[in-house]
């Protein structure tokens, strides 16, 4: 019983460390498709990390980013222009970068929190219908079904999206040495709308994974 208890959990750790190496991956590679849109590039980091909060365990939503962080920090060119380095992350757009991780340190804890106390999002008491009960269903109720079960992880890919763009905010006018109002509308109103449907397809994606990893 002890031995398989011992290889139970080592399995859990191993498919866990691939869970976290693939979504730094993803982070990566969603940093690489860059289109230039004034002094900050658009990309699609704010998917992958969104996706990487709802998928993942808190643990390992924290882990990846942290370790995608790390190894730009080091110079290997994971951020956006395949760019690396400590000094991307000291300069103008570089809050965005770290404002990451405490975004998804927040969203993770909110998710943790919801899933476990109210069982929906992805959580254990949450209900599970067939697809031919779900098309059964009238489109008010299809609609109430999804609020529930998206609801909540798109509050925490918005409180995620908040966090790095007031971290963006901040060093972009402590290194640009602008005002708050010039910060805002160069670093974040170009991108509110585009990354509010980021969020929603990043949940929508997440959904489907869930369903086929459990």
């Amino acid at each position: 019983m002890e031995t398989v208890r011992t290889k139970t959990s080592a399995s859990a750790r191993t498919r866990s460390v691939a869970f976290v190496g693939l979504a730094i991956a993803i982070i990566a590679v969603s940093a690489w498709v860059t289109v230039p849109l004034g002094p900050i590039p658009f990309t699609l980091q704010m998917f992958a990390v969104t996706f990487a909060v709802v998928v993942l365990s808190p643990k390992e939503a924290i882990a990846s980013i942290a370790g995608y962080l790390l190894l730009g920090a080091v110079g290997v060119p994971v951020f956006s222009g395949m760019r690396g380095g400590i000094g991307v992350l000291a300069g103008p757009t570089g809050g965005f970068l770290w404002g990451y991780l405490l975004g998804v340190a927040a969203a993770a804890l909110f998710l943790y929190v919801v899933r476990t106390k109210l069982g929906v999002a992805g959580g254990k008491g949450a209900p599970k219908l067939t697809r031919a009960e779900v098309a059964a269903l009238s489109p008010g109720r299809r609609a109430v079904l999804f609020v529930r079960n998206f609801g909540v992880d798109i509050v925490a890919g918005i409180i995620f999206t908040a966090i790095a763009y007031a971290c963006g905010c901040i060093q972009y006018m402590a290194v640009g040495q602008v005002d708050l109002a010039t910060a805002f509308l160069t670093a974040v109103a170009p991108f509110m709308v585009v990354d509010f449907c980021k969020i929603v397809a990043a949940v929508v994606c997440a959904d489907a994974v869930r369903a086929v990893v459990k």
